[in-house]
């Protein structure tokens, strides 16, 4: 039958009625920019995280620029980063004029350690991105015990969970894309930034108002990066829903597991005390190319997601040129995204396993 890499549609269908009525709450408010929706999400969404401020924005790259720069992250400092990660956790650096350094990653879990960070600090290092990528959360009170402020970049991570905290509330500020595919997706772009601390988020407000608190009187030069109305309305839908779905992503993990698919090919780890809510399942095997054929003939849906880590792209030259990351490579060329949603059924499961087992000349 096929399985989807993603099912972005089955989660809201128990849900469109009400979906619909918080788009015509919006029409008829005819409040568009910045209203009561966006106040009502801030608030919903910060509380949720255990945060105590969140500060919606247009999208996820828009909103690691701003809180770097509300972190006072500016031409001259350092930010160290993962090269393993989706290209907008770098190219976010550079509009601060902040210098990306590329640091590796632990080749089980995706996520950079405090080991991988500190082998990449300088004098100037004025922050680190801990990329919580997959969905798996990074050792931020590790890296942070290494003295330098730690932005969450935790994108694909709404839902994940460290100990009793939830990413989102563990650095000095978090960032989080509502992309649509992402595990709280919104019907277009959208973006936040949550933090503990008043300045940083009173600093971010400012900054996606063009610099300004209030379009007259100007501060700094900042952006025009706003959640709108009609996204905040269809995130409050979504929200008292991320907890059974994010369950929902870690039930799809252990049906893997359970059903023996590390047995043929590497599964990804959860770090230590993590909980993921896992946004993509990304396995490992040496010979990924006879993976994805296999997977393709059976209709499975696949995907790999950074066969070229970013201080490899073209426009990371200035800064990747000379940098060895040997785990980033490995899982560069290894690493296979399979599907995963909160609602993958056992049947589907199998029907994965049975694909995955013909390069291993096994039956299931």
């Amino acid at each position: 039958m096929g399985v989807p890499l993603f099912d972005t549609s089955t989660p809201l269908i128990a849900l469109r009625a009400e979906l619909r009525a918080a788009i015509e709450e919006v029409l008829a408010s005819e409040r568009y920019i910045l209203g009561p929706q966006v106040s009502a999400f801030e608030a919903e969404f910060a509380a949720y995280c255990g945060a105590s401020h969140a500060v919606g924005v247009a999208n996820g790259t828009d909103a690691i620029t701003i809180a770097l720069r509300a972190m006072g992250v500016g031409p001259g400092d350092d930010v160290v980063v993962p090269s393993f990660t989706f290209y907008a956790s770098v190219e976010a650096i550079v509009p601060t004029g902040a210098r990306p350094v590329f640091c590796d990653i632990d080749p089980d879990t995706y996520c950079v350690t405090a080991d991988t960070v500190r082998a990449a600090l300088t004098p100037a290092t004025k922050a680190v991105i801990a990329v919580h990528l997959f969905g798996n959360v990074a050792p931020v009170a590790e890296i942070e015990a290494l003295g330098v402020p730690v932005l969450e970049d935790a994108a694909q991570a709404a839902g994940s969970t460290a100990g009793e905290r939830r990413a989102g509330a563990l650095g000095a500020a978090a960032t989080f894309s509502f992309f649509p595919s992402k595990n709280l997706g919104c019907f277009g772009d959208g973006g936040a930034i949550t933090t503990d601390d008043a300045d940083i988020a009173e600093r971010a407000r400012t900054l996606r108002f063009h610099g300004s608190h209030d379009k007259v009187g100007y501060v700094q030069i900042g952006y025009n990066s706003r959640l709108d109305e009609l996204q905040a309305a269809i995130l409050r839908v979504q929200l008292p829903h991320l907890d059974e779905w994010a369950d929902g992503r870690r039930r799809a993990g252990r049906l893997y597991r359970e059903a023996g698919l590390g047995e043929l090919v590497g599964l990804p780890q959860a770090a230590d005390g993590a909980s993921p809510a896992w946004h993509l399942y990304v396995v490992s095997d040496p010979e990924v190319d006879r993976l994805e054929g296999a997977l393709s003939a059976a209709g499975i849906g696949f995907k790999a997601y950074y066969r070229t880590p970013v201080h490899r792209q073209e426009p990371m030259r200035e800064w990747g040129a000379g940098v060895e990351l040997p785990a980033t490579e490995l899982a560069a060329r290894r690493h296979l995204a399979i599907p995963m949603s909160p609602v993958l059924e056992r049947g589907q499961v199998d029907e994965v396993l049975a694909a995955v087992a013909t390069i291993r000349g096994a039956a299931v």
